[in-house]
């Protein structure tokens, strides 16, 4: 079926993989392959009802990451934080660590630069919960994981104090 993109889950990697713990490569080929891992990607995060997605979270060493707060899908390729400001300390949690919530100090706002799918250069600013999903699957393409920085871990009940906040970016969809 040439020219069809058939999107495939793919298996998520929980936190007790290495391959979470180590630094990722660069993309440098900007062709199909690349595009069907961001697909399924994208594909992946939205079945688990996440809001980001990192390459090494699907078992691929390489610099891609899928953000999706409720505002439309963006895909970041390269991603480097150039500048942040702010502070906000908010509750995360992680496909890859399923169980462990914990409260993270994050930059308020971001400015980012990445590549898209192709190759071309882009530069966002992100704000709020956007800049929160973003730092965090940032993260990840370095081996890091929240759990690593958080200051404080929550218990599951807590959660339900955060989730209306959550809830709300998700409607925007």
């Amino acid at each position: 079926m040439k020219g069809v993109n058939i999107l495939a889950l793919r298996k998520i990697v929980l936190k007790t993989d290495d391959i979470l713990r180590k630094r990722c490569k660069p993309v440098e080929n900007f062709d199909e392959k690349l595009g069907i891992l961001l697909d399924d990607m994208a594909e992946t995060m939205h079945k688990a009802n996440g809001v980001g997605l990192a390459a090494p979270q699907v078992g691929i060493l390489r610099r891609a990451v899928v953000v999706d707060i409720g505002e439309g899908l963006i895909e970041l390729v390269n991603p480097e934080i150039i500048k942040s400001k702010g502070s906000q300390r908010g509750i995360e949690g992680c496909l890859s660590c399923p169980d462990d919530w914990g409260y993270v100090v994050r930059p308020t706002e971001i400015i980012v630069k990445a590549q898209d799918r192709t190759g071309k250069n882009i530069q966002l600013k992100l704000k709020d919960f956007f800049a929160v999903a973003t730092c965090h699957e940032i993260d990840h393409l370095d081996g890091h994981l929240f759990i690593d920085i958080a200051d404080e871990m929550v218990d599951p009940d807590e959660i339900e104090k955060e989730e209306p906040k959550r809830r709300k970016h998700k409607k925007r969809r």
